[in-house]
């Protein structure tokens, strides 16, 4: 599996916000990854030092739908990964903004 396939998107809220403080980044990972996957994909990528990396799994949730609610669904089930890097590393630039000020 390429890097590119294992990490597939930043989870954005407001305690994942509060932990890039920490050095601790979460992410929605493939389902198929293990801890050393991530731990290599992420150091590839954004070219930091990965110090630990958790990973949870989230099973899918029941979920109203139609236009009355009248329909039984289900979101999907995820696998995320939280990921600390070490004191020396960067940060990572998770947000897209550039750090040229003029």
């Amino acid at each position: 599996m390429d890097a590119r396939d294992v990490i597939l998107r930043p989870v954005i809220t407001e305690q994942s916000v509060y932990e890039m403080d920490e050095k601790k980044y979460t992410f929605i990972v493939d389902p198929r990854a293990n801890r050393s996957q991530v731990k290599h994909a992420v150091q590839e990528v954004f070219d930091v030092d990965v110090k630990k990396v958790n990973i949870v799994n989230t099973a899918r949730k029941p979920k109203a739908m139609g236009q009355m609610r009248q329909y039984q669904g289900f979101k999907k089930s995820r696998k995320k990964a939280i990921v600390t890097l070490t004191e020396a590393s960067a940060d990572i630039d998770v947000f897209g903004e550039d750090n040229d000020e003029e």
